[in-house]
C-alpha cells in the first residue's frame, strides 16, 4: 500500500514546515489519475500522525479530474480513466490533468 508511505511523506512535510505549531486541518488535492487511493489515505491519516502536531488534525481532500489529449487529432476531453479511447479511434494519449498530489493548505491553532 504505496499510500501508507504518502500520507507518511505528508505528515513528516507538514512537521518539518511547522514544527511548532499545533494543526488542525490539512486539505490536499488528489487527482483522479495520480494512482492514489484517496479511502486509503484517509484511512492512514489518523494513525500516522499520532504522537505528532498533526493529532486529531482533520484530513479534507478535494479529489480533480482528469483530462487528457490526443496524440493523434489534437482533441482534449474529460478522462477519469486511462484506459480510454479518443473520438477518433486512438489511444495514444497524453494526460494533461489529474495526475495531482499537492498539500493546498494546512490550518493551524492559533496561540493566544
Amino acid at each position: 500500500m504505496h499510500e501508507l508511505a504518502i500520507t507518511q511523506s505528508i505528515v513528516e512535510a507538514v512537521t518539518q514546515r511547522l514544527p511548532d505549531a499545533q494543526v488542525t486541518r490539512v486539505c490536499l488535492v488528489i487527482g483522479k489519475l495520480s494512482g492514489v487511493s484517496v479511502p486509503s489515505v484517509e484511512f492512514c491519516f489518523g494513525p500516522t500522525t499520532e504522537g505528532t502536531a498533526l493529532a486529531g488534525a482533520e484530513l479534507q481532500v478535494e479529489q480533480t479530474g482528469g483530462r487528457v489529449r490526443c496524440r493523434h487529432c489534437g482533441d482534449e476531453f474529460p478522462c477519469d480513466d486511462l484506459l480510454a479511447v479518443c473520438a477518433c479511434g486512438s489511444v495514444e494519449l497524453e494526460v494533461i490533468a489529474g495526475q495531482e498530489l499537492l498539500i493546498r493548505s494546512v490550518e493551524v491553532r492559533n496561540h493566544v
